[in-house]
């Protein structure tokens, strides 16, 4: 099946915003579990999402490119949504991930 590059974009794009539709909704899926499982979490999304911007020229904050991913700023989803982190995954992610 050959799909040609604008129907591509279309679909990529789609299946972004179906993403980003799912982690607003799962606000009981915390970030470091998300690290932990698959290597990414909603910070990531928006950091990449900026960079993007960035790499077009356009001007976009972190503070808009989270926005953009959260549905709201972002110290309003973690004084909502976030959770403290477990011993336990936080030791996990100070393992995988030196950031």
């Amino acid at each position: 099946m050959t799909i040609d590059d604008a129907t591509r974009t279309e679909l990529e794009a789609a299946a972004f915003r179906r993403l980003v539709e799912h982690l607003r909704a799962r606000t009981d899926v915390q970030n470091i579990d998300m690290m932990n499982l698959a290597g990414f979490c909603r910070n990531c999304l928006s950091n990449w999402f900026k960079e993007a911007a960035d790499a077009r020229g356009i001007a976009l904050s972190k503070d808009d490119s989270r926005r953009a991913i959260y549905g709201m700023p972002y110290e309003e989803w973690k004084a909502k949504y976030q959770t403290s982190a477990t011993p336990e995954a936080a030791a996990e992610l100070k393992k995988h991930h030196h950031h």
